[in-house]
């Protein structure tokens, strides 16, 4: 399965142990995990001014996520009528990559699930899937 991830999962993964950090380690083991050039641009900043990390530490998440699938920004996004802008490209990569789901924890996102192309569910919603149960549109 193609696993796109958001900015707040691959956060939440780094941040806390939990259900993001065993979803980030079973995708990396068992499925192909994709990362966007947005997500890895809003990552940078986030980890820097949110969770205060080196440049080292933050240098070696982006080469770990750099080293699995990154999708390219595409020339237009999907105009689904996203709020954030950065999520209308978000959502663009992951149809991009192919991705067959885009988690996020962004309730924004979790809205435009009817309207995107890509289904995408909470972290919650991709460990039903991976148990078996389809996911929630």
């Amino acid at each position: 399965m193609k696993v796109f991830v958001d900015t707040n999962v691959v956060i939440a993964a780094f941040a806390t142990r939990g259900l993001c950090a065993d979803l980030f380690a079973h995708t990396l083991l068992e499925h192909e995990l994709l990362v966007g050039e947005t997500v890895l641009r809003e990552l940078r900043s986030k980890l820097r001014l949110k969770l205060k990390l080196s440049r080292s530490a933050i240098d070696e998440i982006e080469a770990l996520l750099r080293d699995q699938t990154v999708v390219k920004t595409p020339t237009e996004h999907l105009s689904l009528g996203i709020s954030d802008p950065d999520d209308e490209w978000i959502v663009a990569e992951a149809n991009a990559g192919h991705a067959d789901v885009l988690v996020t924890g962004d309730a924004a996102l979790q809205k435009a699930a009817r309207r995107s192309p890509v289904p995408i569910v909470s972290p919650r919603g991709l460990w039903e899937m991976l148990r078996g149960d389809p996911p929630k549109r």
